[in-house]
């Protein structure tokens, strides 16, 4: 059962990673490992967490909604969604028979490397990204890669978001509005299939994951107000220092 002050310490956290989300990103950083300091245990607390946030990533669609218009769209992300999909339900499926020691001793990896990949997006797309208009990769090509992608996306997720905008600038998109764009919906696709099976084998704590759900909107909107507001430069450094130090926890855990 949920205590107040377990609900208030979700509610609080989830109004921060749903304003880092819409600032900066990395905000599975700071909520996941609240629902395993609560006595979640860890893969429920990847479950819940997912569709705690997931609102927030639809939330964010509307925002660019006139990015989704042309044959383009839907030229470019058919065939991605469509392995994605299918990588994000292969994620689910393998995390829900993962053993819980197993999965926990993974954990501090994980975060590790979504920190370091967080850490270092900016010169990581700068570098893949093509120059002088040629796409260094196929939409064939970056449908199989979306494959894995969309595997990670289901078993873990933090910093998945760096993968799918490295994926489009291979792709040869260089605005960054549209590259956000299609990375959100293929985001809200992988992690929603993986929430059908969440769902189904009945891994997801509900009361956790209603009082985030709230916290998370709420974030989401405060932190697309405070964007305007404050250098996201600062949020980034924040992100990281809290993806560091969750990482250095478990490993000592």
């Amino acid at each position: 059962m949920l205590t107040f002050h377990q609900a208030l310490f979700l509610f609080a956290t989830a109004i921060v990673s749903g304003m880092m989300n819409s600032v900066a990103g990395g905000g599975s950083f700071l909520s996941f490992p609240a629902l395993l300091l609560v006595g979640v245990p860890p893969i429920q607390a990847n479950a819940t967490n997912t569709i705690a946030l997931w609102p927030g990533i639809l939330g964010s669609i509307g925002a660019y909604r006139s990015e989704f218009q042309g044959a383009e769209a839907r030229r470019v992300l058919t065939p991605l969604l469509a392995t994605g999909l299918i990588g994000g339900l292969l994620g689910a499926i393998t995390l829900l028979v993962t053993p819980q020691q197993t999965f926990l001793r993974l954990i501090p990896w994980l975060l590790l490397s979504a920190t370091l990949l967080f850490a270092f997006s900016r010169k990581i797309t700068s570098a893949l990204r093509p120059h002088g208009g040629e796409a260094a990769l196929t939409t064939r090509g970056a449908s199989a890669a979306q494959l894995f992608v969309g595997f990670y996306i289901g078993y873990f997720g933090a910093g998945a978001g760096i993968l799918m905008m490295a994926l489009l600038a291979l792709l040869g998109f260089t605005n960054i509005h549209r590259i956000n764009a299609y990375k959100t919906v293929q985001a809200a696709a992988c992690n929603g299939i993986a929430i059908f099976a969440f769902i189904a084998k009945h891994v997801i704590y509900w009361q956790h994951a209603g009082v985030m759900v709230v916290g998370a909107l709420a974030g989401g909107y405060g932190g697309a107000w405070l964007a305007q507001r404050m250098k996201q430069e600062h949020v980034r450094w924040v992100v990281i220092a809290i993806g560091l130090g969750m990482s250095c926890y478990f490993f000592l855990k």
